[in-house]
């Protein structure tokens, strides 16, 4: 199996499909916690007609490795495991895109290795289904359920763990519209490791920082920025249109009617606006938004009034 070491060690299990042009960059896909390398099929199938395209399996997700210790799993392992790909596998400054927590890997990658006056290691960010439980007024509650769902995990299983959080608000919009497509995410769910999956729950999810401490920093990334969210997605609404103000480069898109998991639940339209977002990145169109353009708002950038 082909495989990246990481920074500490931890070998990477990744997929790559296409060859792509010279002319054009790959791209490497970041999943989320209830996913792994195969919930970005349908996009690989897609891109690679025109891109390398590469996904992988974060630590602790089989068949990559998983470290027995928590403090394995923290953000900024899950940062740099991302310049391990492009490092280990030689990608000059590809399209980094990113899926929930994998969103949350990608833009801290994206605070630290593509920032002003840094040398840019990706050509552009893709931020979708971006900041559950960042929000300071949900802040503390997401990391205590967070470690209770590492609990319940170790407790009970994968299989009845995909059984409740798998069938979450978020994702019965999936259900909804492809049943097929919701079973075949809840049965690769429940193949999950067990081990990898609670210590993620615990050293990443209930131990990551807030993005509202960050904006500073946010909003020195210095690359296109395309972020994605579900109408229905309620946890990430806010910390979406909050990077939306913070990036100089970043755009905002809103699917209708739409959950979390928006890669699987609309794979079209996801991919629809994803080329057309890569296109204008390469070609130099995507831009910075005009100061003229930034209206007063209620609002300060960081979402309080």
């Amino acid at each position: 199996m082909p495989t990246v070491t990481s920074h500490d060690g931890v070998k990477l299990h990744y997929e790559e499909a296409g060859s792509g042009r010279a002319d054009r960059p790959a791209v490497l896909f970041v999943h989320e916690f209830a996913g792994d390398w195969r919930s970005w099929e349908t996009q690989m199938r897609y891109f690679s007609r025109n891109y390398r395209c590469i996904t992988y399996s974060a630590r602790g997700y089989l068949p990559s490795d998983v470290p027995k210790s928590v403090d394995s799993y923290s953000q900024d392992h899950w940062r740099e495991d991302v310049f391990s790909m492009i490092q280990g596998l030689k990608l000059d400054r590809p399209h980094v895109v990113g899926l929930s927590m994998g969103a949350m890997a990608t833009l801290h990658f994206g605070m630290k290795y593509c920032t002003k006056g840094s040398p840019l290691k990706a050509r552009s960010l893709t931020l979708a289904g971006v900041g559950s439980g960042a929000h300071p007024a949900t802040f503390d509650d997401f990391q205590k359920s967070s470690r209770a769902n590492a609990e319940f995990i170790r407790k009970n299983g994968m299989k009845e763990f995909a059984a409740t959080y798998g069938h979450g608000g978020t994702r019965l919009q999936y259900l909804r519209k492809d049943p097929r497509g919701f079973a075949e995410y809840i049965g690769q769910l429940t193949e999950h490791s067990k081990e990898g999956s609670a210590n993620t729950m615990e050293g990443y999810q209930g131990r990551r920082p807030s993005l509202y401490a960050l904006t500073d920093v946010i909003g020195r990334i210095d690359v296109p920025v395309l972020i994605l969210t579900g109408d229905e997605d309620e946890p990430c609404l806010e910390a979406s249109v909050m990077l939306k103000r913070l990036i100089p480069q970043a755009g905002l898109a809103m699917l209708a009617q739409a959950g979390h998991g928006i890669n699987l639940e609309e794979p079209a339209l996801f991919n629809q606006l994803l080329e057309d977002f890569f296109l204008r990145a390469e070609a130099g169109t995507w831009g910075a938004r005009d100061p003229r353009s930034a209206a007063a708002s209620i609002w300060g950038p960081t979402g309080k009034p």
